[in-house]
């Protein structure tokens, strides 16, 4: 295991060398959460790729596969096809905004006083994201080192927490490519054909497992219809991905580097649920669908591969963990203390904002770290987050976007009904129900439809600002550096 252990060391001494790197390129606000918003193609694609596809996409991935077969990839699969809808419809507008969060968006569309409630709902949905993907440490660390739950937990998310707090989004940006190419070569180009060849091949496979783990919809109707709405449409307004589209130079970046991350999105998914399907046939009896990974790298692969296979999956850990954190902190800087900040010292400015959003992100940091230690059921967490953010924020955000009749007040009657309603269904149907988050969306619709048509229509003026903005004319404009990334 020595050289195992060697190419996992030198991948974190790397990730903490690329926070000091990023630390002396994030010198205002824009660079330090958005990287200036100057990524070029090739970065932005990969950066985007490696956030969206975590834990959850590869261990997880993996065990879906295991499980149910080519049709595992489904969950995995709708959040490309989140992507794609995101990159193609509405990147280009999102990121001619020249925003820095979901809250700003909703405020600028519909005149102020939509910030606050949305985000409280954005922070609760990014802090359980960084949580569920800081408890994944623990089990890659188990792995690697045989190593207890908490010092797992606290070594992985110190370090996302060390290279995050240093550079914000350009480290974040730099060991994102990183975990992108590592994450390509350990899964895709390693761990896929070994694991397939150890099986015996797709015809062993077929011969071994029963019809149904080569049917592309065994997983079931209703389940894929609600990883389409809870993962595809979670792609269109988390403010994790939403913060990653800001860092695009440009409209084209936006769509067509997105579009790029979309399908390799999709790649990966049939990627995972191969290899699930070939550990199936080589180990039929596991406790867990989720041992599948971790069984079919400790027994198959060889020395280094190992290594480097284990390190694709901590990559695909921190990616969404250091993406989750920044967004988080972000959020609870910008949309919720500096909102309860103006109230109470009203008119102070000033401050070094590189300098707060780094102690937010240190601060948020110790929380998520704190917080995944506390927690037992990291699934019944993360379905609360989803839940929250799509029955809440889905209606007022799309509407914002495609209605101009929506108003602030029908707004946020969306975000509070749909909330208390999910909330109250998850209480009734069970935490892990499907129903939850489809009543308590359409609760969300119609309260939104209804308010706003019996409300007063957005002042013109606002919505002049609004157009404006969309056509990326009349946009406060900082840091206009060279371009990186072509």
């Amino acid at each position: 295991m020595a050289v195992d252990y060697t190419v996992i060391v030198v991948y974190l001494v790397g990730m903490l060398a690329m926070g000091w790197w990023g630390m002396r390129r994030a010198r205002s606000k824009s660079e330090f959460l958005v990287a200036g918003r100057r990524l070029g193609p090739a970065m932005y694609s990969g950066t985007m790729a490696a956030i969206v596809l975590g834990g959850a996409s590869t261990i997880g991935g993996v065990g879906l596969g295991y499980q149910y077969g080519l049709s595992g990839a489904w969950m995995v699969f709708t959040i490309g096809l989140g992507l794609l809808a995101l990159s193609v419809f509405f990147s280009a507008r999102i990121a001619r905004l020249k925003v820095y969060t979901v809250s700003e968006m909703l405020d600028l569309r519909y005149g102020g006083r939509a910030g606050m409630i949305s985000g409280l709902v954005m922070w609760a949905y990014t802090l359980m994201l960084a949580v569920t993907s800081t408890i994944a440490y623990a089990t890659i660390f188990d792995v690697l080192f045989d190593m207890n739950r908490t010092v797992a937990i606290v070594l992985g998310g110190t370090i996302v927490v060390a290279y995050s707090t240093l550079g914000g989004m350009w480290s974040i940006t730099l060991t994102d490519m990183v975990q992108f190419v590592v994450k390509t070569i350990g899964v895709l180009l390693l761990l896929l054909p070994i694991a397939v060849v150890k099986a015996g091949g797709f015809s062993e496979m077929k011969a071994q497992l029963p019809t149904s783990y080569f049917d592309p919809l065994g997983i079931g109707g209703e389940t894929i219809f609600t990883y389409v709405l809870i993962y595809t449409f979670g792609m269109l307004i988390g403010q994790d991905i939403w913060q990653r589209v800001f860092t695009a130079r440009g409209d084209r970046t936006a769509k067509w580097g997105g579009t790029v991350a979309g399908t390799y999105c999709l790649v990966y998914a049939l990627a995972g649920a191969v290899i699930g399907t070939a550990a199936k046939v080589m180990y039929p009896k596991l406790g867990s669908p989720d041992d599948a990974f971790a069984t079919i790298v400790k027994d198959e692969l060889p020395i280094g591969v190992r290594g480097l296979v284990l390190a694709a999956a901590l990559a695909a850990v921190m990616s969404t963990s250091s993406g989750a954190l920044i967004a988080c902190a972000t959020v609870a800087n910008n949309d919720i203390w500096s909102r309860l900040r103006g109230i109470v010292r009203r008119g102070e400015e000033g401050q070094d904002e590189v300098k707060g959003n780094r102690v937010f992100i240190l601060i948020m940091g110790v929380g998520v770290i704190g917080t995944a230690i506390a927690l037992n059921n990291v699934v019944e967490a993360l379905t609360v987050a989803y839940n929250l953010l799509v029955a809440g924020l889905l209606v007022p955000i799309l509407g914002g976007l495609l209605w101009k009749r929506g108003t602030v007040q029908g707004a946020l009657a969306a975000v509070v009904v749909g909330g208390l309603a999910v909330i109250g269904l998850m209480a009734s149907y069970g935490i892990l129900a499907n129903e939850p988050v489809y009543y308590g969306l359409l609760a969300s619709l119609a309260v939104y439809v209804v308010v706003s048509l019996l409300t007063k229509p957005t002042d013109e003026a606002v919505l002049a600002t609004w157009r404006e903005r969309l056509a990326g004319r009349g946009a406060p404009v900082a840091d206009e550096p060279a371009t990186v990334g072509a």
